[in-house]
């Protein structure tokens, strides 16, 4: 590591910035799945789990940039945030009949998560509270990455990758892949196995768009036969 690490040196700067704006990017890879439902009419084989995930990531990211004092990471995370905001807001909207009150239970749950660990902050001891919330974020971060793996069971039962969401997992990929490198660059092993093993999650579920077409095949349907009479 440390070879790629001396190689990448000279575009430090670049790959910082790549990174940052990839991630902005990805914060909008969630309109191509809020559009994918309003075609459909109907939240049925999605899950808001990834825009309620996303917003109390990057709830708990403005916080730990403010324990930080880093400003770029905070405004980027209220974009994140915002916009996570409106992909719940929309995915309520087509969410039809008694689904609606499971959506109420999710933000009942990642409310909760995010009272809890803010309370946790403010009580625990501040020359470990900076490590203990890094290792916090990240636990939710795989957590969010690894996410659509739990409907696994399901994809190979239907043998298709309908109702995953494929432009959040590229993008996710892609921001997994940029972090890594600027881990690599700064010789932080904590950016860069959590990004290692983000990517390893990403590169699986990419795999099953491989495998996998994204809805299921058509039922053939055969023709009664008729039977001469004589």
């Amino acid at each position: 590591m440390e070879a790629l690490a001396v190689t990448l040196e000279p575009y430090k700067d670049r790959i910082g910035m790549s990174a940052a704006i990839i991630t902005v990017v990805q914060f909008f890879s969630g309109v191509f799945v809020i559009n994918d439902i309003r075609k459909r009419g109907s939240t049925e084989g999605f899950s808001a789990g990834p825009f309620l995930g996303g917003s109390v990531f990057c709830l708990l990211n403005i916080q730990f940039g403010q324990m930080l004092r880093d400003d770029a990471m905070i405004q980027v995370n209220f974009i994140g945030l915002a916009l996570n905001i409106v992909y719940v807001c929309a995915f309520y909207l087509f969410t039809v009949g008694a689904a609606k009150t499971k959506v109420w239970g999710q933000i009942g749950v990642a409310g909760a998560v995010v009272a809890g660990i803010l309370s946790y902050v403010q009580y625990e001891d501040p020359q470990l509270v900076e490590f203990r919330f890094g290792v916090i974020l990240t636990v939710i971060l795989l957590l969010l990455v690894g996410m659509p793996l739990l409907g696994l069971g399901e994809i190979l039962k239907k043998k298709c990758t309908e109702g995953l969401p494929f432009p959040i997992i590229f993008a996710g990929t892609l921001v997994s892949l940029s972090w890594l490198l600027y881990g690599i660059v700064l010789r932080n092993d904590f950016i860069v196995v959590q990004n290692l093993i983000a990517l390893a999650l990403c590169s699986v579920q990419l795999a099953l768009f491989a495998i996998f077409p994204s809805k299921p095949a058509s039922k053939v349907t055969q023709k009664p036969t008729t039977k001469k009479t004589n």
